[in-house]
């Protein structure tokens, strides 16, 4: 099993990229390096720089390459739709000139990804981790959210060879075990791969083996995160949305929530996993102080079980 191991500006609190509170970018760069990443996502358009030759040299000068770039937003409505098309050319044209993490022997489509992840509906926001109460989508928007990501799927593959990934998200409209069954049986994988999270399969009421296990075929990139078990069941009960939950800690290093990584790593060495992992761990940005000790951890304790990787960029 050979595999690399990434990390997000997310786990520094940086979702928004308007958020007046998040930690320059510099500071997310040189913090992920000394915890010994060799690469990291792109985090939301416009947090790093957006011109190509000034990302180039902010990543070389910390001996960084990017993994990925993200989508996340509505995908559902037509209004918004030429906005991520948009987004979709900038967000790939960068991932196709930056420095690129490392292309892994035995992987079916190679770094870097565009992760796809449809956000912005405020009452699948609300019901996160709700599956019984979270509205589902009529079949007429649907199946408009689902010709949006052919055509953005198309534009990264063809036209920058970036590889899509679909990632099901805890609060937005492709969520539970249901939706991902329908998406998989239309999106084809030649389409686009899916990028299976742990932290958002456990939130959202799924065993995260178990669903890597049925859906192993498909999946061209992983996330990993941790969910503390008390903060959760808190955050569900009192019916708070999915970043107000981030906000009060349900993610927390890996190793010290719920999910069960010495079994996670048994299982994927079973199946031949090649390819990349990135550590997530969503959070407020004004406690990005913690930022560096626990990506530095759960990177220590992936390897304490068994998670070994090659860190060149």
């Amino acid at each position: 099993m050979t595999i690399h191991i990434a990390n997000a500006p997310c786990s520094w609190g940086v979702d928004d990229p308007d958020n007046p509170h998040l930690p320059p970018w510099s500071r997310v760069l040189r913090e992920a390096a000394a915890a010994g990443y060799a690469s990291i996502e792109l985090g939301p358009w416009r947090y790093l720089p957006t011109q190509a030759d000034e990302l180039c040299a902010a990543l070389r000068q910390h001996g960084l390459s990017l993994v990925a770039g993200t989508i996340f937003d509505d995908l559902v409505s037509e209004a918004n739709f030429a906005r991520m098309v948009e987004l979709t050319h900038n967000i790939c044209r960068n991932l196709s000139q930056a420095p690129s993490a490392r292309k892994i022997a035995g992987s079916r489509y190679p770094a870097p990804y565009l992760v796809i992840i449809d956000f912005g509906n405020p009452q699948r926001a609300k019901f996160a981790g709700h599956s019984q109460r979270a509205p589902r989508l009529s079949d007429a928007d649907w199946q408009r959210m689902i010709g949006h990501i052919n055509t953005i799927s198309d534009i990264a593959w063809r036209q920058y060879g970036v590889r899509p990934v679909i990632h099901p998200h805890a609060g937005g409209c492709i969520e539970f075990a249901d939706e991902i069954a329908r998406l998989s049986a239309q999106i084809p994988h030649q389409t686009a791969g899916l990028c299976l999270d742990t932290g958002h399969l456990y939130y959202s009421g799924m065993d995260p083996i178990t669903w890597l296990d049925k859906y192993f075929d498909r999946i061209d990139y992983l996330h990993f995160k941790d969910v503390d078990a008390a903060v959760f069941r808190r955050v569900l009960a009192s019916g708070v949305d999915f970043f107000s939950a981030c906000a009060e800690g349900v993610m927390c290093p890996l190793g010290q929530g719920a999910i069960d990584y010495p079994a996670m790593q048994a299982f994927l060495r079973e199946r031949g996993y090649q390819g990349w992992i990135t550590i997530e761990q969503e959070r407020d940005p004004r406690n990005a102080q913690g930022s560096l000790r626990d990506v530095s951890e759960s990177l220590r304790y992936l390897q304490s079980v068994g998670f070994k990787q090659e860190t060149a960029v």
